[in-house]
């Protein structure tokens, strides 16, 4: 439906073009819209041209042309005529200015005011590159891509200054049409957040819808915190995953951030726990949208700057490759301290990474590239020479480099058993006792002790039984009643 405005602005074009030529006796009013010029279909949007008290009279113009007279002015230390757009169209849009009228003439026109209306095309995307964290100080560059073959792109800022910057579209391989803009540099002083939006050159105050919005993350060099998760860096779909960022520094909040995402999901502080901040970030049910390179940064409520980013977390999700491969060891899964051992894994399907990991270790597993040998894609990873710190149980993933956080079923699980000179087999189970103070690999049991005490024993035994023998050589008849006693 036709706004009121732009019935008028018909009306007025009808009428003729009624620009007042008088040399402007009164200061150039000032024309500004509320809530803010680039306003939604169907939205309203308030005018309002502000001059000085002298004025008694405000006129509107469109490019030019006058549109909208006000006879109704508010006066307090100034006076100001208002024009109400009721619903916002394409029609409305475009480049305003307004005069004021006093007894003694006219003044001269306004700055001019751009409205825009959006909302008329479907949403561009925005992204950061290389990534959404910025340091303080540092520059950024901001992507705003479409698959709409828009002429120009315009990107936002929001903020009690909004700020606006227009780039004409650059065309993609991919035919997307793109622009990109450089932002900086970054401070934490104010908030970082944007949105942009697609346009024609045919029409430059029609936009689109606006695209979501990007807030980038400005981190400083307080003390990072920690990225945990209880589950391990490997997890199964399906799974329920929950990280844990902590600090012994007394953050108000955390956020977390995951390097192929632009979001930045945020939580607030749990309660202090023996003098350690702590959030919970659940992300739900674990399915491939999950594997990825995640950090966290800890904040203070009253500043938008955040603190050092943790130390990079990977997570695994395992069950994306349907075959499982294969894993063994050589020279076998009993070996002594101090030999080589390789655990081979191998997988007939095409793969061109493949990962170990150890049950119940911290550490991401290892990861190495595959070759093709015997009809087979496999990689060696050798532990030369192995030390009982290696006994545990392993298994073995595939995975494309294509896609370095999906991974395939696991392997069957593999016991390595290692033993030190002179022991017998101890297996990680037998190793383990109730006691908290044992560590999770024991060494082997040690019977040297024990050998000594028994082959002294017997030295004993000898010595007396010489004694017995020389005395009974020299008088039988008290030997035999020692001997009896």
């Amino acid at each position: 439906m036709m706004s009121i405005l732009s019935a008028l602005l018909c009306l007025g074009l009808s009428l003729g073009q009624r620009i007042h030529v008088q040399a402007g006796t009164l200061p150039k009013p000032t024309l500004w819209a509320e809530p803010g010029p680039v306003i939604p279909y169907g939205s309203p949007v308030t005018l309002w041209c502000e001059g000085t008290l002298e004025a008694q009279k405000f006129d509107l113009y469109k490019e030019g042309k006058h549109v909208l007279w006000n006879t109704q002015t508010e006066r307090k230390s100034t006076a100001k005529g208002k024009f109400s757009i009721t619903h916002m169209t394409e029609h409305d849009a475009g480049r305003y200015s307004c005069s004021s009228n006093s007894p003694t003439g006219w003044s001269e026109p306004s700055e001019p005011l751009e409205l825009r209306a959006t909302g008329a095309y479907r949403k561009p995307s925005l992204s950061a590159l290389p990534s959404p964290v910025v340091p303080s100080g540092g520059n950024v560059t901001l992507h705003c891509g479409s698959q709409q073959g828009f002429d120009r792109f315009i990107l936002t800022k929001e903020g009690d200054h909004r700020l606006s910057w227009t780039q004409d579209s650059e065309p993609h391989p991919s035919g997307r049409s793109q622009a990109l803009f450089s932002v900086g540099p970054v401070t934490p002083s104010h908030r970082w957040r944007f949105r942009c939006y697609g346009c024609y050159r045919n029409s430059p105050q029609v936009w689109s819808h606006p695209s979501d919005a990007l807030e980038l993350l400005v981190s400083g060099e307080s003390g990072k915190p920690s990225l945990l998760t209880q589950q391990g860096p490997i997890v199964a779909s399906g799974q329920n995953l929950t990280l844990q960022c902590r600090s012994d520094v007394g953050y108000d909040r955390f956020a977390l951030h995951k390097e192929t995402k632009q979001g930045l999901p945020q939580s607030l502080v749990l309660q202090p726990q023996a003098g350690l901040s702590q959030a919970h970030f659940p992300l739900d049910t674990v399915s491939r949208s999950h594997g990825g390179r995640y950090r966290c940064y800890g904040g203070y409520n009253l500043s938008s700057e955040w603190s050092a980013p943790s130390d990079p977390l990977d997570i695994l999700v395992a069950g994306h490759l349907p075959d499982r491969p294969s894993l063994s060891v050589q020279p076998g899964p009993r070996v002594a301290s101090g030999e080589n051992v390789t655990l081979l894994c191998q997988s007939q399907s095409w793969r061109d990474t493949f990962l170990l990991s150890k049950e119940g270790a911290a550490d991401p597993p290892l990861r190495l590239g595959s070759k093709y040998q015997a009809l087979q894609f496999q990689a060696e990873f050798s532990m030369s020479p192995v030390t009982s710190a290696h006994r545990g149980t392993y298994r073995c993933y595939s995975s494309h480099s294509t896609s370095p956080f999906l991974l395939s079923l696991p392997s069957e699980p593999l016991e390595l058993l290692v033993s030190e000179e002179g022991t017998e087999w101890i297996s990680p189970e037998e190793s383990r006792t109730d006691s908290e103070s044992t560590p999770l690999f024991s060494h082997p049991q040690d019977y040297t002790v024990e050998n000594l005490t028994q082959m002294g024993v017997a030295g004993l035994i000898l010595v007396v039984l010489g004694v017995l023998l020389f005395e009974a050589r020299n008088d039988p008849i008290r030997t035999l009643d020692a001997a009896s006693m």
